[in-house]
């Protein structure tokens, strides 16, 4: 058997006896060592159990004395309810929502749950800065000329090497570098589909995504997306031969952070192959995982050239570079002389800023150093919510990235809730900015991509406190 299989099935019986109790909440759990010998298994395969178990909740390690069951594999909360299949009849506008949420932004004494991005203090600032330094002084005219269409030749690859997890797919003459994902997401929009079009998103989806379609003229069905596995194929299967092109988050995506199955990745590449339906592939978050590695994107299953795999550093390193790109497959060239119409070229300096990190190895530790402070500060969140939110409030179980959804009671108007909490200096993501049509208004996204602190904890607890009166 193999070792991937053997660690999940050592992993399954762990959790098949935290299920049936006979390990209970808060029981020791042999040592990594003991489940070597009991198996008869590598050290690196009982560790990557553990992680499997890790990710899932189900176990937490204690500094200098192992491995326990963990509260959190006794949620006090459901999952969140799964959304609608919905088409393009019955939108309900929500612009207005978004920038209220933006505007505050600048607002330094807001507790921002709602921002998108990683706390700056998450971020290798003083490394990038130097990097920032070393690169004016190496490039011969210090970033200022232009560079070829495509993209740095450095950054590009970088990233087909750093990519891996796509098995040696992918060359530096595949990517193209765009100005963040969201300049990559409407490049591949811009490339397969014309005004009128209709394409399909998960829900709840990111507004972003939602805003930039509606803006080119698109029709957009909305399909349903389960807490845990991701996009519903089935409701997927039904609205195909509407379909000009899809445009998934397949690997944890915002706001739930659930993650689609590989086997749902195949199906999902084979189903849209089989009708020559674009994938545009949102992997923004992919490296944010909490599991023992990171999950392929679809893109590792396309043979036919039609998934168009779009990332950036954006949520990981640096938001504000503004450093994207996109493996286009067979859209490839039309993407190219797309850019060269809009921007002519991407700016020089901070590509080779991030070229330098990925190919010294820098990036991946602080991936390393990132993923564990989430992981950690996801588990801290869902404590805090069980805590101190209404004991019918729903919770996701983000399997990676640095999103929670919250459903709560049905009486409840997130958008209203938030001109209250906003009077508090407490601003989060009403669940009404991620659909197009009227629903998730009593649903909220927060940001746990912040420094764990006291203050933070009290804040999570006044957040409750006005969901409570609100009952």
């Amino acid at each position: 058997m193999r070792r991937e299989a053997l660690y999940l099935k050592i992993a399954k019986v762990i959790e098949e006896q935290i299920d049936s109790e006979t390990l209970k909440l808060g029981d020791k759990l042999p040592s990594i060592r003991s489940i070597q010998k009991i198996y008869n298994v590598s050290i690196n395969t009982a560790k990557q159990a553990f992680l499997e178990l890790e990710s899932k909740s189900l176990i937490e390690a204690r500094p200098k004395s192992g491995y326990f069951v963990s509260k959190t594999s006794r949620r006090k909360f459901s999952l969140p309810t799964v959304g609608k299949l919905k088409s393009s009849q019955d939108e309900k506008p929500q612009g207005d929502l978004i920038s209220k949420i933006l505007n505050t932004l600048e607002d330094k004494d807001i507790r921002q749950f709602s921002i998108g991005a990683p706390d700056s203090s998450l971020l290798p600032i003083a490394k990038l800065n130097k990097g920032v330094i070393n690169v004016v002084r190496t490039l011969p005219d210090g970033g200022t000329s232009y560079e070829p269409v495509q993209g740095s030749v450095n950054l590009r690859r970088g990233i087909a090497k750093w990519s891996l997890v796509l098995e040696g797919k992918l060359t530096e003459d595949d990517i193209v570098t765009t100005s963040g994902t969201m300049n990559a997401l409407y490049n591949c929009l811009l490339a397969v589909t014309q005004r009128d079009d209709t394409i399909a998103v998960e829900t709840p989806v990111y507004f972003g995504i939602l805003q930039m379609a509606r803006s080119m003229g698109l029709n957009v069905i909305e399909i349903p997306n389960h807490p845990i596995t991701g996009v519903d194929l089935e409701a997927l299967k039904k609205v195909l031969p509407k379909l000009k092109a899809c445009c998934f988050i397949s690997n944890f995506s915002n706001p739930l952070g659930c993650l689609m199955p590989d086997e749902h990745k195949k199906e999902l590449v084979r189903m849209l192959t089989e009708h020559d339906i674009p994938l545009i592939e949102d992997d923004l978050y992919g490296n944010l995982f909490f599991g023992a590695t990171r999950p392929k994107p679809c893109k590792a299953f396309d043979e036919a050239g039609i998934v168009m795999w779009c990332g950036s550093v954006s949520k990981t390193l640096a938001p504000g570079y503004r450093v994207g790109w996109v493996a286009a497959g067979k859209y490839k060239d039309k993407i190219i002389r797309q850019k060269f119409l809009q921007t002519i070229s991407t700016p020089t300096l901070y590509q080779e800023v991030i070229a330098d990190f990925l190919e010294h190895g820098r990036y991946d530790h602080h991936l390393r150093t990132l993923r564990t402070k989430l992981y950690t500060n996801c588990l801290q969140f869902q404590r805090a919510i069980e805590d101190y939110f209404p004991h019918n409030t729903k919770i996701s179980q983000p399997q990676g990235g640095f999103m929670l959804w919250l459903e709560l009671d049905k009486k409840i108007d997130t958008a209203k809730l938030y001109d209250i909490a906003i009077k508090q200096k407490i601003s989060f993501a009403p669940g009404r900015m991620f659909s197009l049509h009227n629903q998730y208004n009593n649903c909220m996204r927060l940001n746990y991509g912040l420094e764990w602190n006291q203050k933070l904890d009290f804040d999570l607890k006044r957040l409750g406190n006005i969901v409570k009166s609100a009952i």
